[in-house]
């Protein structure tokens, strides 16, 4: 029987025993830099668990002002199959189309070496999820916000080109960092060319996205990009560390899933938001929106790190824990497995550490647990959508949300 996919969250939480969340505890707070219930004091549901624990995990309980008159909301009863939504992908071509090309003449310079650094992951062979989610975005928000016709404006358009280079950036200071030799099936930029230069063509494309957000001559648009940045660094020295308590351990990792991977989608689609409509509340649906997508896709990434073979991932599989990451799967499995406690504080650098830590890993419902929260925020990020005006963009955006869950790489 098919469900309505505004009534899944409920549904999922009565119906589905084998995944369901063990209480863990994560006291996530939102603010607009931080993941967690929408402001106005939400009360807390707590959903039951299939084993004892010592922790809880609690799901906010909202009840929105509806941005769209439920009368007109009652069309949506209809979509409960991927089949009638339109596809992300096709929905966003024409935008995207000339995307990597415009980016290499923001990052044009006379010097070759530089240019072929710079120029490098930009191949076109990626799918641009970011810019995707943020041109989606601004024409559902055009729409919504009765502006005339439905194409992007200009800024926006570049929002998208710069959302993609900012997070270009820092996969190149990421792979310098964690000594990747990796990345999208091919050698790194430092594996290539070397830590020393990676790091400045890291440097130099933020410094051309910096440039293009400037020309966009929207002040606020510039803090709220200028946010991403500072996420970005915030969230990599979160990563840098790990929590001895163990209940705070849960909100350090979402934290940090939210500064390192959320932020770029979540302040994008405010972005746009701010560019076509001045009304707060509408910012604040566009960012929880991308802030919900964003964290989910990273909890799905943390899943596949056990799940998906190499070859489809890019880069080499259990790369988080020979890395030294505990990642949703392996905090989930320590309510089954105490003994990960004592490898997670020392980053599983004994020997032996990541191969029994992936085992335990596998013999656990961490995984299982890991995929229904990122159900969860998937659903919450559909609720925030829904609240703007249908439209083929906006019903792009609910579908993309089962198309992050169900990927493979």
């Amino acid at each position: 029987m098919a469900v309505p996919w505004r009534h899944c969250w409920r549904w999922s939480i009565t119906n589905c025993t084998k995944t369901r969340l063990s209480n863990y505890a994560v006291f996530s707070t939102l603010s607009p830099r931080g993941p967690g219930p929408i402001a106005g004091g939400a009360q807390q549901e707590v959903l039951p668990s299939t084993h004892p624990v010592n922790f809880k995990y609690t799901f906010p309980r909202h009840k929105p002002r509806k941005l769209w008159p439920a009368s007109q909301l009652r069309c949506c009863k209809k979509i409960h199959s991927d089949t009638k939504l339109k596809d992300p992908f096709s929905l966003a071509q024409k935008d995207l189309a000339h995307l990597y090309d415009d980016i290499k003449k923001e990052l044009y310079v006379s010097g070759a070496e530089l240019r072929s650094l710079c120029d490098y992951y930009f191949d076109g062979k990626g799918k641009a999820f970011r810019p995707m989610i943020v041109v989606l975005m601004a024409r559902a928000l055009n729409i919504h916000s009765n502006s005339k016709g439905t194409d992007l404006l200009p800024g926006q358009r570049s929002v998208a080109m710069i959302s993609e280079m900012i997070h270009t950036a820092s996969l190149v200071h990421d792979d310098v960092i964690d000594g990747s030799d990796q990345r999208r099936g091919k050698s790194t930029i430092n594996d290539m060319w070397g830590e020393r230069k990676a790091i400045l063509a890291g440097d130099f494309i933020l410094s051309a996205a910096s440039m293009a957000l400037a020309r966009i001559g929207n002040t606020t648009v510039v803090s709220v990009l200028s946010q991403v940045i500072e996420d970005l660094v915030r969230g990599e020295f979160m990563q840098m560390g790990s929590k001895e308590n163990e209940n705070e351990r849960f909100k350090h990792y979402l934290d940090k899933t939210f500064k390192k991977t959320a932020s770029l989608i979540a302040n994008s689609c405010r972005a746009v938001s701010i560019l076509v409509n001045s009304d707060p509340e509408v910012h604040e649906i566009a960012f929880q929106y991308g802030k919900n997508v964003g964290i989910a896709f990273q909890l799905v990434d943390d899943v596949l790190d056990f799940t998906a073979c190499a070859a489809h991932l890019g880069k080499p599989s259990a790369a988080d824990l020979k890395l030294g990451l505990a990642t949703g799967p392996v905090l989930f499995a320590c309510q089954q497995f105490p003994e990960l406690h004592s490898m997670i504080m020392r980053r599983f650098s004994s020997q032996g550490d990541v191969e029994r830590a992936w085992q335990y890993v596998l013999e656990s419902d961490g995984v299982e647990q890991t995929s229904y929260l990122a159900r969860h925020y998937c659903d919450e990020a559909v609720r925030q959508v829904s609240r703007l005006r249908p439209s083929p963009e906006r019903d792009a955006l609910i579908r993309l949300t089962e198309m992050v869950l169900t990927r493979d790489k």
